[in-house]
């Protein structure tokens, strides 16, 4: 009697641990399957945007110069993703090529269309409030909110060597890695530090640094630079200097 009551737990214990593992699998299964169709999703809309929109404007025509390249991006990604923050991965890719989206529309002069889901590499950094212009050694940089002849690149918010550079519209993509280093002892990091002083007395773009130093680096999270699959071609790299997560890409 004894013994078969032992046989009787036994089936019991194996037959739920099957059914765990069943329930797991099945739980990971549908995770994975809703990953990849909330990154298809954004994706085949950033290609109908692209498909769609023409403009000769030197800021539409780079804004959706960038678009197209995150749309490339998200597919190389779509393709080679097989776990669930490979997908998110790639559908944060899809969200920054309509992030260009909406500024060339903007550039257009036609409704931007619908807010997008917040960008995980742009917490924190603040939006451009105020137009700015400084000269460092020689070369005079710009930045404002709106788009124009003189700042025709834009860039949604992210992080520089750690530090968070505002959305706005820019004269140069510095946080592009090869202009950069072209800039020499310019360098980004200058530029940005004379652009952003305090004493420009920018409230709106303030507040954000403040907020993105509180968050102690929120641009170096799983969107950050390094990551296998962090944007940009192959998974690696990008324009955002090591990740297109990495806080400071193609804008």
């Amino acid at each position: 009697m004894e013994f078969l009551l032992l046989l009787v737990l036994v089936a019991l214990f194996a037959g739920g641990l099957l059914w765990w593992r069943g329930e797991s699998t099945a739980r990971k299964e549908r995770a994975l399957a809703d990953a990849r169709a909330e990154a298809q999703r954004w994706y085949e809309r950033l290609g109908g945007q692209v498909m769609n929109l023409h403009g000769d404007q030197p800021a539409v025509r780079q804004s959706l110069l960038d678009a197209g390249e995150r749309y490339t991006a998200a597919g190389s990604q779509l393709e080679q993703a097989r776990s669930v923050k490979q997908f998110e991965l790639a559908r944060e890719t899809a969200l920054e090529g309509l992030a260009y989206v909406r500024a060339a529309r903007v550039a257009l002069g036609i409704d931007p269309g619908p807010e997008l889901p917040p960008l995980a590499a742009a917490r924190g950094a603040g939006q451009l409030t105020k137009e700015r212009e400084v000269d460092v050694q020689g070369q005079t940089f710009r930045a404002g909110p709106n788009p124009g002849p003189q700042t025709p690149h834009y860039y949604p918010g992210g992080y520089h060597q750690g530090r968070p550079v505002p959305a706005g519209w820019y004269s140069q993509p510095l946080w592009k890695p090869a202009l950069a280093g072209a800039a020499g002892a310019i360098g980004g990091m200058l530029v940005f530090s004379a652009l952003f002083s305090p004493a420009f007395g920018d409230p709106g773009y303030d507040a954000g640094y403040a907020a993105g130093l509180e968050d102690g680096g929120a641009g170096d999270e799983d969107f950050s630079g390094g990551e296998d699959f962090s944007g940009g071609e192959d998974f690696g790299g990008g324009d955002f200097g090591g990740g297109d997560f990495g806080g400071f890409g193609d804008f």
